[in-house]
């Protein structure tokens, strides 16, 4: 297959993703996952910098659309509002092929301390993103961390929700994960 093929990317976290499952994260090397895309070693390091970057994939994306959620909410939304603008259009880019790979990824992740200290990094840099978002909004800086820790929770609870249920829309998702940003923001009201 060509080296500008169409595809490759997709066709590299797929196999990537097989591979993991297959013999674990720390036994698939990149020429494996290059082999099983069809595609050269070269081409992989042209879409991903090391075979971690591959279960980050989409990350950039998710959190540009929900920091632009929030940004784009209307000037008189509180700051939960605002997170909930933000997981809104984030779910647009949430589909089947994230629902089959979701569970993949996560048992992946599972395995290896490695990649479960850098998952919570991902974490920690999806909060602090809806954090500057919301501080820019004029949200005063505790608030915002709050709510953006708690726009953090309310995704991967939300998330976990959707993998396990039966619907594998982008709505279902939203729906989800406003569903959790809801319960979150009534528990943290009853802490005294």
């Amino acid at each position: 297959m060509g080296r500008w093929e169409e595809g490759a990317r997709e066709r590299l976290v797929l196999a990537a993703v097989d591979l993991f499952t297959e013999h674990g994260y720390d036994d698939t090397t990149v020429a494996q996952i290059a082999e099983r895309a069809g595609v050269t070693r070269s081409t992989f390091f042209r879409y991903f910098s090391d075979k971690r970057e591959v279960l980050a994939a989409g990350q950039e994306t998710l959190s540009r659309l929900l920091t632009e959620g929030v940004a784009e909410a209307p000037a008189g939304a509180t700051a939960m509002e605002a997170v909930a603008a933000g997981l809104v259009k984030m779910s647009t880019a949430l589909g089947p092929v994230n629902r089959e790979l979701g569970p993949k990824v996560r048992a992946v992740i599972a395995a290896s301390a490695e990649l479960q200290q850098r998952d919570a990094a991902k974490s920690l840099g999806l909060a602090a993103a809806i954090t500057g978002s919301l501080v820019s909004r004029g949200v005063p800086e505790p608030t915002a961390t709050v709510a953006g820790g708690l726009g953090v929770l309310a995704f991967g609870r939300g998330f976990t929700r959707w993998l396990e249920g039966d619907r594998a829309t982008s709505e279902e998702f939203a729906r989800l994960a406003l569903e959790e940003l809801e319960q979150l923001r009534e528990a943290s009201a009853g802490l005294q």
